[in-house]
């Protein structure tokens, strides 16, 4: 028995060593599946905001040059030798013209390619009417340069989504959207001082409906152009109390090798 004692005892730290080292190895692999299963998520993510921003490019060039074109033509014969004037087919084809061109700017922001970011949130705070809607403010702290293109459109994106649900769901008389840059980091921070929100229903998705899908899609865009830049999104409302959603975003500075027009690519 004193002889078979120590065997047994070193059978069992055997086992019991093997069982650890098998129990650490499975939650290894798990954890790599984890991180794999996770990166094919980002990937397919990227993808389809690419693919949609490829969508958003064609519509926009079809919006321009074929309805466009089509109604320019039209304004053309209205006034052709021979034909009564009629001011008021006129205007409304002037009114068809002017939304066909805010729709393609809205797909294909012009002024996010020519000019950068800066520019193109204060164009997209000033076609907000003021006669029409809340007070729209923007303000910028820090010194915002060239973004990479792929950056530069997820954030105006971002941006963008964030003053659409604002204005068609809070009801605020005042909405301000402030960006504060800092060398490879951007926070996008949203407030209004609108009716608010119940955190926790909107966390559990609204139920079908209009108003309810709207914004459950709102929040699925924020949280998915968020995730692919690797960045935070955080929100704070309560009913009654305005609402104020920011989004820290990892980005990266244009080069000075590189152009503003390169293609749109996603580096995940």
């Amino acid at each position: 028995m004193l002889l078979l004692t120590p065997a047994l005892l070193l059978l069992v730290l055997g086992l019991v060593w093997f069982v650890v080292r098998y129990q650490r190895g499975q939650l290894h692999q798990q954890q790599e599946l984890a991180q794999l299963q996770e990166a094919a998520q980002q990937q397919a993510l990227a993808a389809a905001l690419v693919a949609q921003e490829d969508e958003r490019q064609r519509i926009a060039a079809e919006l321009h040059d074929g309805v466009g074109t089509i109604l320019a033509l039209a304004k053309l014969h209205l006034y052709a030798p021979g034909s009564p004037p009629a001011p008021e087919a006129s205007a409304l084809i002037d009114q068809a013209v002017a939304e066909v061109r805010r729709i393609s700017r809205n797909l294909q922001p012009a002024t996010l390619q020519q000019l950068g970011l800066a520019q193109a949130l204060r164009a997209l705070v000033q076609a907000v009417p003021p006669e029409h809607g809340p007070e729209v403010r923007l303000e910028q702290s820090g010194t915002l340069g060239r973004l990479i293109p792929s950056h530069e459109l997820m954030v105006y994106r971002i941006a963008q989504e964030l003053l659409a649900n604002g204005l068609l769901h809070a009801e605020a008389r005042h909405i301000l959207l402030k960006v504060t840059a800092s060398p490879g980091l951007l926070v996008l921070t949203y407030s209004d001082d609108g009716h608010g929100f119940d955190l926790a229903t909107l966390e559990e998705m609204p139920p079908p409906g209009p108003h309810g899908q709207a914004v459950g899609m709102g929040l699925i865009n924020l949280r998915s152009r968020v995730a692919v830049l690797g960045g935070q999104l955080s929100y704070h409302s309560q009913p009654g109390g305005g609402t104020r959603v920011e989004a820290t975003l990892p980005v990266t500075l244009l080069g000075p090798a590189a152009s503003p027009n390169t293609s749109l690519t996603f580096a995940l």
